[in-house]
């Protein structure tokens, strides 16, 4: 071999690799139409496509995504369940990590994979845009790396979502003028398309073809605003693998039970009669029938096809036995039961020495109006808390500037390790005064290298308690207990999974009820947490974990980015 040639290849896979692990991509916002359930709107999507672009990376990957915005209205975007090691820059939560991007402008972020092995998903994280803006994220192993599980013979991803024929900005300022619940979507949509259920939608359902024999991997998240849901494939059991990007051991689901901000993959196996036609179906789980929620079902279609030509070899006949089992919709203990049976992979790396303990509740909660004005229960407008304090969301600097610059008067420290008050948190009758929550801009400060373990407990105040999906940025974190009923300090601990808990960056907090996680605060970093029905994220149910920077380099937050959307 010529010492020219050999040069020429070293530099070519160089160059290669260099490609493989710096990708580029362009996300161009803008509205464009969409006709569904008889009626056309423009709505926000990610290059005209909804659900939006799927990205492609390999475990510990760099990528470089250029939003440029050229919609009408404020924009930013969150790469849900990506820890983003020593980068809040690129988070994206609107006014917590960054100020919007505004209009007509861009803003390039960049995505550091680190332990992520799975699916995760992307998001826009600015008022209510996510609930047509995002995406899923494909994350591969690197080679020789092996699956933890058979490999598939193909992928299929799969996005659950809802659609409001209302403009989705319109239900927002709706529900925020008014003190209200914001109103129900008009359906429920698998891959964007409702599903021959809806009405004018025979044509707007969507189809899996699959080959008998054959094993596909369904990479699915729920994107839903606010509901829970459940999902099934008629006839067909799936594989549990991975959730919220992380590897699980493996497990047979009849149903499977997601939450909003929730990913999953799971293993089809197309091993039934291929003359016939298969449904798969969602639809809401919702442990309070005293709230409204969207209680109509979305359709999709499995159909087998002839592995010789791609030819349907399925009838169309539409059998009711053919459509899928899905536990009733209040099914408290069903929801769970799945949710329990997730299990992390790998065992014994729960924190077991616990430096920092935080108890907080997670609250809806009333605040008065003038002349019992608004339209929420009583004349009040409706709210939510975390340890009483309704979040207040800062809009002229974001939090992580102000607090990397030092900037006073954006925030203060004095989220507790204990709620203020202390009280039956589960009863059905709750005196008045612990309605109205304190409004504030609240953080927790964290030390870096801390363990911490933080028990949540939903409350009965308002409408006597209601599921919360929790989601915590730049962390994934074990669920180690959950359990109904008010925690018990004395009691609870014994029943901790300690070996192999699920791993993740999203858990379900039950209607009256608690759950425990724990994490190692090594991120340092300005961090989001949130419940993940959107209306409630609206009405305060947040706060903002700042861990500090630890004593080495590589445990310091990174310096900004250039380009870093201006705040007004």
């Amino acid at each position: 071999m010529s010492h020219s040639f050999f040069h020429f290849l070293l530099i070519s896979v160089f160059l290669y690799t260099n490609c493989m692990a710096l990708r580029h991509y362009t996300f161009t916002v803008k509205e464009v139409p969409y006709t569904k359930l008889c009626s056309t709107k423009k709505i926000l999507t990610v290059n005209g496509q909804f659900p939006g672009p799927i990205l492609k990376a390999y475990k510990g990957d760099t990528i470089y995504v250029n939003v440029r915005n050229r919609a009408s209205e404020n924009i930013t975007m969150h790469w849900h369940g990506v820890e983003q090691p020593r980068n809040p820059w690129s988070d994206g939560p609107e006014y917590i990590t960054q100020c919007p991007i505004r209009p007509g402008s861009d803003f390039t972020y960049k995505v550091i994979f680190s332990i992520e092995d799975t699916t995760v998903w992307w998001h826009a994280h600015s008022s209510w845009t996510r609930a047509t803006v995002h995406g899923l994220i494909f994350i591969y192993p690197r080679l020789p790396k092996a699956l933890p599980f058979p490999k598939s013979d193909h992928e299929v991803p799969l996005v659950l979502g809802e659609w409001w024929k209302q403009d989705v900005r319109e239900v927002v300022e709706e529900f925020i003028r008014s003190g209200a619940a914001p109103n129900e979507s008009d359906a429920l949509t698998i891959n964007g398309h409702p599903g021959f259920l809806y009405p004018c939608s025979k044509s707007d359902t969507y189809e899996l073809a699959v080959e008998k024999g054959k094993t596909y991997r369904i990479r699915m998240v729920n994107a839903a605003m606010n509901i829970i849901l459940f999902f099934a494939i008629a006839k067909h059991n799936v594989t549990v693998v991975s959730a919220d990007g992380h590897y699980t051991k493996p497990f047979s689901a009849a149903y499977i039970t997601i939450s909003p901000g929730q990913t999953l993959d799971v293993l089809l196996h197309a091993d039934q009669n291929p003359k016939r036609t298969y449904y798969m179906a969602a639809r809401a789980y919702q442990s309070n029938l005293d709230i409204g929620f969207n209680n109509s079902t979305t359709i999709a279609v499995l159909r087998y096809i002839s592995s010789n030509n791609d030819t349907k070899t399925s009838t169309s006949s539409s059998s009711s036995k053919r459509y899928p089992k899905l536990p009733p919709y209040n099914d408290t203990s069903a929801a769970f039961k799945f949710f329990s049976s997730i299990r992390s992979l790998y065992s014994g790396l729960v924190p077991a020495r616990i430096t920092r303990k935080i108890f907080t509740t997670v609250s809806i909660n009333l605040l008065p109006c003038p002349n019992n004005s608004c339209e929420g229960p009583n004349g009040s407008r409706l709210a939510s808390s975390m340890s009483n304090i309704s979040f207040v969301t800062p809009s002229h600097v974001d939090i992580l500037k102000a607090y990397y610059y030092h900037i006073r008067g954006v925030y203060g420290t004095r989220f507790p390790d204990f709620p203020p008050l202390v009280f039956n948190y589960t009863a059905e009758d709750q005196p008045l005064f612990l309605l109205t929550p304190r409004l504030a801009t609240e953080v927790k400060m964290l030390e870096y290298g801390e363990s911490v373990e933080m028990v949540i407990q939903g409350t009965s105040l308002v409408v006597n308690g209601l599921d919360h999906p929790m989601h915590l940025h730049g962390f994934s974190f074990y669920v180690v207990g959950a359990g109904l009923g008010n925690f018990n300090e004395s009691e609870d601990p014994s029943t901790y999974n300690l070996d192999d808990p699920p791993y993740r960056n999203t858990a379900t907090v039950p209607r009256s009820g608690w759950i425990t996680i724990r994490f190692v605060a090594n991120n340092p970093g300005v961090w989001f947490m949130h419940c993940h029905f959107d209306r409630h994220q609206t009405w305060g149910m947040n706060v903002v974990l700042i861990v500090k920077n630890g004593r080495g380099i590589d445990q310091q937050i990174l310096p900004p980015p250039p380009g870093l959307p201006p705040c007004y």
